[in-house]
């Protein structure tokens, strides 16, 4: 060891090291190159070895190993509910008067304006806010009861019908969000502009990891396939902030290979792959020592990560020890891959293997002028992987600390959009909506909230976005407004500086 060497250097590699000691162009290449996975919650091995831990050894870890990393010092805050989190996201606004929140007085009404007195100074979009008529539009689907708690839902949902006594089903949830970018980062950020961590990236950060196989953030997309929504799924939906970049989601791909470029080129063994690493690794110690940028462990990290990922991501998609119950259950596009369906089936493998939070996402809710068709299409094609997945979770022992939730930015306008005397859809609608939750400390078989004859004003127990996340953390164990990172001078969290516990829907 030579002077000005770190600890930990190996002589026996100096001059792959001093090169890069010597610099720029050669670390400025492997700084340029080293995205490949793309972000990533994948630092977690350094939390847990030390930065100048020894490579892993060559020999491949099993698929269901698990390490993973340590929460912060002082979390969780308190026992959690929920171990794993899975948001079933509905993109573009799934209409809560005709799926959910049934209303009989809109039946007589049909076509009537809904009064001025109910509309009030409601904030909606500039395509139906100049309206001069607002013709009510009731449920364009008979509405029954459900389960033992005789949930009312829609025909066009017979799957979450049929498990009605797991699910709590809020219909008091609100926003001030009127367009679908700003209302879905509302809730996955905790603001309407882009720029702050993603929820899973804030559960990533407090919580750690249980698993070193697979990352604890992965996202997944999927939309209808019509392709009739045009809403954009976009990276900051699962990003990291101003967290460092190690906690962000990892998007697995809806075609070609599930994570790109992590099988080994023509030619190159398994050992020599773990050859290169290793030397990667060092001179990314050496960099990191000089320059501390917290980035460089990211770097690392997910290098060892993607080498794991060999193994674990094969064996993830391999659905051949699945019964046949079991993918019949999910419904004929289960094995389609990059559809809802899969999704639902991947998610499950997920969380079985230590993934902590999953994050799906679907878009195709969006009928502003093919309610009559879309909505329909839209519920067969989600609706039965959903439910599947809560009971799939439920019989594996695995939905009391597995927190499902199932929701979209808003919901839709009571009246109807379009021509006042023949509307096809309805507008985005932030007033009121609905949700549903199931398992991980959730009270099954309610109803929370209650809107009023038109579905347009919450009567009872209003939840804000903000009220929503601070529970959904509280499941998992922590205290929203304890769990802070500074930024720019100031503590920033989740809820910024607002929400409260819904106690409500809690078991």
């Amino acid at each position: 060891m030579l002077p000005g060497d770190p600890p930990g250097f190996d002589l026996a590699r100096s001059d792959l090291a001093r090169s890069d000691l010597a610099r720029h162009s050669r670390r400025e290449f492997f700084g340029s190159t080293a995205g490949g996975l793309a972000a990533t919650a994948l630092a977690s091995l350094l939390q847990r070895d030390g930065l100048l831990a020894q490579p892993p050894a060559a020999a491949p870890a099993s698929p269901d190993a698990r390490r993973g990393s340590p929460p912060l010092p002082g979390l969780p805050h308190h026992p959690p509910k929920a171990k794993r989190v899975v948001v079933l996201w509905q993109g573009g606004g799934p209409s809560h008067v005709d799926l959910f929140d049934d209303k009989p007085k809109m039946r007589e009404l049909v076509g009537q304006n809904i009064p001025d007195t109910v509309r009030g100074t409601t904030r909606l979009s500039t395509m139906s806010s100049g309206y001069g008529k607002w013709p009510c539009l009731p449920a364009i689907k008979p509405h029954k009861a459900y389960g033992q708690c005789g949930m009312q839902l829609s025909e066009l949902l017979p799957n979450v019908g049929g498990i009605a006594d797991d699910i709590c089903l809020v219909r008091s949830m609100y926003t001030e969000a009127v367009n679908h970018a700003p209302g879905v980062t509302f809730f996955m950020t905790g603001a309407q502009v882009p720029g702050r961590p993603s929820l899973g990236a804030w559960l990533n950060y407090g919580l750690g990891s249980e698993t070193d196989n697979l990352p604890a953030f992965v996202v997944m997309t999927s939309s209808d396939k019509g392709k009739t929504c045009g809403q954009l799924f976009f990276d900051y939906y699962w990003g990291n902030g101003f967290l460092p970049s190690r906690f962000q989601g990892v998007r697995f791909r809806n075609t070609g290979d599930l994570v790109p470029y992590l099988a080994n080129p023509p030619g190159v063994t398994r050992d020599s792959r773990r050859e290169l690493l290793d030397d990667l690794a060092e001179l990314n110690r050496n960099h990191l020592a000089e320059v501390q940028d917290p980035e460089i462990e990211t770097r690392i990290a997910q290098y060892e990560m993607a080498f794991r990922m060999q193994t674990s991501v094969p064996d993830l998609v391999d659905f051949s020890g699945e019964t046949q119950k079991t993918l019949e259950r999910y419904g004929p596009d289960v094995l389609v891959k990059g559809t809802f369906a899969n999704n639902c089936l991947v998610a499950r493998r997920l969380l079985e293997r230590g993934v902590g939070f999953v994050q799906l996402m679907h878009a195709g809710w969006d009928q502003h002028g093919n309610l009559f068709t879309q909505l329909a299409e839209q519920a067969r094609d989600t609706e039965g992987p959903s439910a599947a997945l809560v009971l799939d979770l439920k019989e594996r022992g695995l939905l009391n600390d597995t927190l499902v939730i199932w929701g979209g930015e808003f919901g839709r306008t009571p009246f109807g959009q379009g021509d006042p005397a023949a509307p096809k859809g309805r507008d985005h609608f932030g007033r009121a909506f609905s949700w549903w939750l199931a398992g991980g400390g959730i009270k099954p078989g309610t109803v929370y909230g209650a809107t009023d004859e038109f579905g347009w004003n919450i009567t009872e127990n209003p939840v804000h976005v903000h009220d929503m996340q601070a529970t959904l953390m509280h499941l998992c164990g922590i205290d929203h407004t304890r769990l802070t990172f500074r930024y720019q001078g100031r503590q920033y969290r989740l809820t910024d500086v607002h929400g409260k516990l819904v106690e409500g829907i809690l078991a």
